[in-house]
């Protein structure tokens, strides 16, 4: 099991927290800007880069609240029933 990195005074893993928004960032991500753009018209490169950055950006905020505070709920827990 890796050492924790980084961790504020509540003990919340920020190293762990950043690898799995990327990753779920990723994976949730992409289809959502998919779907989300079919409705939408997007005659150019430009506008369709913007639409991805846009909606990205509101699905990576959501992604990381949410694993933070996954983190700091439940393994925060688990992490003090393994030491």
């Amino acid at each position: 099991m890796p050492h924790k990195v980084e961790t504020d005074p509540d003990g919340v893993d920020f190293g762990w927290v950043m690898q799995v928004t990327f990753v779920l960032t990723i994976v949730v991500g992409a289809p959502v800007v998919a779907v989300f753009s079919l409705g939408a018209s997007l005659p150019s490169w430009g506008e369709r880069v913007l639409f991805a950055v846009r909606v990205g950006a509101v699905v990576w905020l959501v992604t990381a609240v949410a694993v933070y505070a996954y983190a700091r709920r439940y393994r925060e827990a688990t992490a003090g029933a393994e030491a």
